[in-house]
């Protein structure tokens, strides 16, 4: 594995754990604090700006139909405050069920699209991602309590609030997930096993074989780390690479299309929780700033930023 250490801009600081990113037409970031329970803005002065106060536990935001932003809400968490630093440890005390909701990122106004699925609660929605059929693809990593843990899920749902349907599981929370570029592929990362799943698609919405009760009897493993690692969330780039941030290590890590290769991009904070792609450029592929430059550090009271590489 090949180990790059690239210089980052510190945007700004001070954010509640960050995730999420989107990029936004005017330079500034919409992104989710969960602890802080808001969706807010990121300025390119570093100046942050509450759009609303979700509630729960805002874990992923995407840019949906008609400049809404789309957001995954896990339901709360409880933390652990060190100095500079917040860790997510288990279910909030106020935890009620996991939601889908949808935010008007100019008026701040929002409303829940989804909150279960065939009768089932959502129990924690981490990640989302749109495909060009107007819909989406989320996963539900689920809750950790003291002593037992939900299995988690991946959900597809239309954008109008219409359908939603459960399309993977089991899995062992289920956190990042992207598409390749065809949308022919669906990318699933789990975070305690660090590894990466592919998953063949037939239709939008559709997985080519989900049948089994083993999620290897349904996708493929692209690639897996080795060590105390943790995946979190990714970006799929113009190229097909799945970037996923990484957790306890401190970087970004870039997966080849076929998993033959993975370099990490090291990163001055052991919670690296989101990444998102950069534009695509017809330049060769070398210095990571094409799809890292909006990689996403999480922070407590102290030092916390988004990184331009």
């Amino acid at each position: 594995m090949k180990t790059v250490t690239p210089a980052i801009k510190q945007i700004a600081s001070g954010l509640r754990f960050p995730e999420g990113p989107v990029a936004m037409s005017d330079g500034s970031v919409v992104l989710v604090e969960i602890e802080r329970r808001t969706l807010s803005r990121v300025t390119p002065d570093g100046k942050i700006h509450v759009i609303a106060t979700l509630g729960g536990g805002p874990n992923g935001a995407a840019m949906g139909p008609s400049g809404k932003i789309y957001v995954t809400n896990n339901g709360g968490l409880k933390f652990m405050d060190r100095p500079g630093k917040l860790f997510p440890i288990a279910q909030g005390d106020d935890y009620k069920g996991g939601l889908i909701q949808r935010v008007d990122p100019d008026t701040g106004k929002f409303e829940t699209l989804y909150d279960s699925c065939d009768g089932m609660t959502l129990r924690g929605p981490n990640d989302l991602v749109f495909d060009n059929a107007g819909g989406f693809w989320f996963t539900d990593l689920g809750k950790t309590r003291d002593r037992d843990m939900d299995r988690g899920a991946v959900y597809y749902a239309k954008a109008d609030g219409s359908m939603i349907k459960e399309a993977i599981f089991p899995l062992e929370r289920p956190n990042g997930i992207g598409l390749s570029p065809d949308e022919r592929t669906l990318y699933v990362v789990e975070t305690p096993t660090a590894r990466c799943w592919s998953f063949k698609l037939s239709a939008p919405g559709q997985i080519e074989s989900a049948n089994g009760p083993y999620r290897g009897e349904k996708g493929t493993v692209v690639a897996g780390l080795g060590g105390y690692q943790m995946f979190d969330s990714l970006a799929v780039d113009a190229e097909g690479h799945v970037c996923v941030a990484t957790l306890i290590t401190g970087a970004v890590s870039d997966i080849w299309p076929d998993g033959s290769r993975v370099d990490q991009y090291k990163l001055p904070d052991m919670m690296v929780t989101n990444v998102s792609s950069a534009a695509a450029t017809s330049e060769p592929r070398s210095p990571p700033s094409r799809w890292a430059a909006r990689s996403c550090r999480s922070s407590g009271r102290g030092p916390g930023s988004r990184s331009s590489t």
